[in-house]
C-alpha cells in the first residue's frame, strides 16, 4: 500500500484536465484550481462571453471566443492543438458549460470549465 501512495499522488498532479472525450464531456474545476493551473503550466483561456463583456474586464491572458460563434474554425483559431489544456469561463458559468461541451464534441480533450468571472477573486484586466 505504501508503494501505491506515491503513484496515486503523482497521478493527481498530472497537468491538464484529462479524461475528456469527443462525447461532449469536460471537467469542472474550482477557480482556485484554475488559477493554480494558470500559474504553473501552459494553458489556453477562452472567455466565451461577448466582445463588450470581454472589453469591460477579463482574466489576464484570456482570448475571446463567444459561445455562439464556436465551430471547428473559430475554435481552431483560438485553440490550435486539440490536446491543449483549455480553461473555459464566462460571466456566471452557464455559457462556459455550453462552450466546454461544444469544444469537447469538436475533439478537444483537455477541457476544464471553472465558472464565471463574476466570482473570480483574482486579477482582471480591461
Amino acid at each position: 500500500m505504501k508503494q501505491l501512495l506515491p503513484l496515486l499522488f503523482s497521478l493527481l498532479l498530472l497537468p491538464g484536465c484529462g479524461g475528456n472525450s469527443s462525447d461532449g464531456s469536460y471537467q469542472q474545476i474550482t477557480q482556485e484550481k484554475a488559477k493554480e493551473m494558470m500559474d504553473s503550466q501552459d494553458v489556453i483561456i477562452p472567455d466565451v462571453r461577448e466582445q463588450d463583456e470581454y472589453d469591460s474586464g477579463h482574466i489576464p491572458g484570456a482570448l475571446l471566443l463567444p459561445v455562439g460563434s464556436i465551430d471547428e474554425n473559430t475554435a481552431a483559431d483560438v485553440i490550435p492543438e486539440k490536446d491543449s489544456v483549455v480553461l473555459v469561463y464566462c460571466r456566471s458559468g452557464n455559457r462556459s458549460r455550453t462552450a466546454s461541451s461544444r469544444l469537447a464534441k469538436l475533439g478537444y480533450t483537455n477541457i476544464c470549465e471553472f465558472g464565471g468571472i463574476n466570482t473570480w477573486p483574482y486579477e482582471t484586466e480591461s
